[in-house]
C-alpha cells in the first residue's frame, strides 16, 4: 500500500503529534537493531496505553500496513528491524509498574519498564525477578518477552518463559487477549503465556505482564576456575551438572577469548598457561553458600586445572569477574562487525561443540570468539570479521552455514536466547520438519491471518 497522508493523518488523530513520528531523522532512528541492515520504516508511533495499541492494529488491518513492536532495539537478530512500508510499535512510553504485589510475589508491568529496574523494584521487598540478560541495564521487558530471553542465572532459575504468569495483549487480527493469571499454579487453559513469550511480536503485541517473583538469596558467592585447555573445562561443566549444587551461574570463556583479554590487558591474575576459564557462582543462605562453594571445587578439580580463585565478599567478587566483563571491549580490537551466533547443544556435548568451533576457526581462516552460559550448554560464538573484505565475508557466511550443520549434528539447537529474528530463519527448516513448520505457520494465521505482525521473522519463507 502507498502510506499516504490519510494514514499519516488516521495516527496522528489516534495518538497526537507527540506519539507520532513521520520525518527522516526519527525513521532513520528507528531503522535497525544491534544488527548491520537497516530498513527505516514509514512512521514510528509510541502508545501508552493497551487501548491505543489496539487501535493501533485494528487501522493496521484495515490500511494494510505492517506492524513491528520494539523494544530497547538491543537485540542482535533482527527481530526489530523494520519491514518494507511498516510502522514501528515502540514501547517505550508504556513504561509503567502498574501492581507490585510483594505478597503474592507478583509484579504487573507494561513492555517499555526496564528489566533490572524490575529487579531492584523486587530486592527492596526481598524479592528478585530471577532473569538476568547482559542487556538488563537497558533492555525492555517486552523484549525479553519476545525472544524469551534469559541470562547467567538461567541456569537454575530458568529464562524469562519459566517467570511469566500472565499477559494481556492484541492479537494480530485485533482480538484482545488476557492468557495466565496470577498464580503459580494455572490448569485451566491452553497455555497461550508460554506461546506468546519467545513469539518474537508476530502473534501478539503484548501490553502487559504479570511476572513471577522469587526470594532473593542471602549471599552470592563466585569462584574463578582457570584450566590448561577448553576440553578440561567442558569435562569440568558436565561434571558440575551432574551432581547436586546447581549454581546460579556457570560461564565458559574459551582460548581465543582469553587471548583478546589479554590483548586488551583485562586478563591480570590469570595464572601463566590459562587456556580457558569458568566463571561460577553459588547463592542461597549464608550458612549454606561456603558449602555449596566447597561441592562446587570438588566437582570443578580435575585434569588440567591450573587455579581455583574463591570471592564471598562484593569486593572479591567484582575483582573475580574482571576478565569476563572486559570481554565485549576486548573483541572489539580483534575486527569492527561481531557476527553473534547464540547456539545451544546438551551441556555434555558441550567439548565436542567447543572442539568443533575451533576446527571451523582454522577451516575458514576466521578469528571465533566463544563464552557464554556453559551449564545450559548454551554459546555465543562470535565470527570477528572486517565488512569491507568480501572474500572474508563470504568464509563468514560458509562458516556460519557449518556451525548450523555442526550445532543441530550434536542435538543441539540455533538460539538459546536470542531468538531467530531476520537473521536466522532461513536456517529454521534445517531444525523443524515440514510438519511443524506447518502447524506454526497455521498458529500464525489463526492470530495473525493478514500477517501485519512483525512480517520477514521467525518463521522461514
Amino acid at each position: 500500500m502507498a502510506f499516504d497522508s490519510a494514514v499519516q493523518g488516521e495516527l496522528l488523530a489516534l495518538l497526537g503529534e507527540d506519539r507520532a513520528f513521520f520525518d527522516p531523522a526519527t525513521r532513520q532512528l528507528y531503522a535497525s537493531d544491534e544488527t548491520p541492515r537497516a530498513c527505516p520504516p514509514e512512521a514510528v508511533v509510541f502508545p501508552t496505553r493497551h487501548e491505543q495499541v489496539a487501535a493501533l492494529v485494528a487501522l493496521a488491518n484495515r490500511r494494510g500496513f505492517p506492524l513491528v513492536a520494539r523494544g530497547a532495539g538491543s537485540g542482535n537478530v533482527g527481530g526489530a528491524l523494520p519491514a518494507p512500508g511498516s510502522v514501528v510499535v515502540s514501547f517505550e512510553c508504556m513504561n509503567r509498574v502498574l501492581e507490585f504485589d510483594p505478597a503474592n510475589r507478583l509484579m504487573v508491568v507494561q513492555p517499555g519498564v526496564v528489566t533490572d529496574d524490575i529487579d531492584a523494584l523486587a530486592a527492596s521487598a526481598g524479592l528478585m525477578y530471577a532473569p538476568d540478560p547482559g542487556s538488563g541495564a537497558y533492555c525492555r521487558i517486552g523484549g525479553n518477552l519476545a525472544m524469551n530471553a534469559a541470562g547467567p542465572r538461567c541456569v537454575k532459575y530458568g529464562a524469562t518463559r519459566d517467570h511469566v504468569l500472565g499477559l494481556r495483549a492484541v492479537a494480530g487480527d485485533g482480538r484482545e487477549l488476557k492468557v495466565g493469571g496470577r498464580t503459580s499454579k494455572y490448569a485451566t487453559a491452553y497455555d497461550l503465556t508460554r506461546l506468546l513469550v519467545g513469539s518474537e511480536g508476530t502473534l501478539a503485541l503484548i501490553t502487559e505482564a504479570t511476572l513471577k517473583l522469587v526470594p532473593a538469596p542471602e549471599t552470592v558467592a563466585s569462584l574463578r576456575v582457570c584450566y590448561a585447555d577448553n576440553a578440561a573445562a567442558c569435562a569440568a561443566v558436565e561434571r558440575v551438572m551432574a551432581q547436586p549444587v546447581v549454581p546460579c551461574a556457570l560461564e565458559f570463556m574459551d582460548s581465543r577469548s582469553l587471548s583478546a583479554i589479554r590483548e586488551y590487558g583485562g586478563a591480570e591474575g590469570l595464572p601463566e598457561g590459562t587456556r580457558a576459564v569458568l566463571m561460577v557462582e553459588a547463592d542461597g543462605d549464608l550458612d549454606d553458600v561456603p558449602h555449596q562453594i566447597a561441592l562446587l571445587e570438588k566437582a570443578l578439580a580435575g585434569p588440567g586445572l591450573l587455579e581455583i580463585q574463591s570471592g564471598f565478599a562484593a569486593a572479591d567478587i567484582k575483582n573475580l569477574w574482571t576478565a569476563r566483563k572486559s570481554l565485549s571491549h576486548a573483541v572489539k580490537k580483534i575486527a569492527p562487525l561481531k557476527i553473534n551466533e547464540d547456539v545451544v547443544v546438551p551441556v555434555a556435548r558441550l567439548d565436542r561443540l567447543v572442539a568443533a568451533i575451533d576446527g571451523l576457526g582454522h577451516r575458514f581462516a576466521l578469528p571465533i570468539v566463544s563464552f557464554g552460559h556453559a551449564g545450559n550448554g548454551n554459546l555465543h560464538v562470535n565470527l570477528m570479521v572486517h565488512p569491507d573484505d568480501p572474500d572474508e565475508m563470504a568464509r563468514a557466511r560458509a562458516c556460519r552455514d557449518a556451525l548450523v550443520e555442526a550445532v543441530l549434528g550434536l542435538g543441539g539447537s540455533l538460539s538459546g536466547e536470542h531468538g531467530i529474528g531476520s537473521e536466522k530463519r532461513r536456517y529454521v527448516a534445517r531444525e523443524l520438519d515440514a510438519a511443524t513448520l506447518a502447524m506454526m505457520r497455521d498458529v500464525k494465521r489463526l492470530f495473525d491471518p493478514n500477517g501485519i505482525l512483525n512480517p520477514g521473522k521467525k518463521l522461514p519463507d
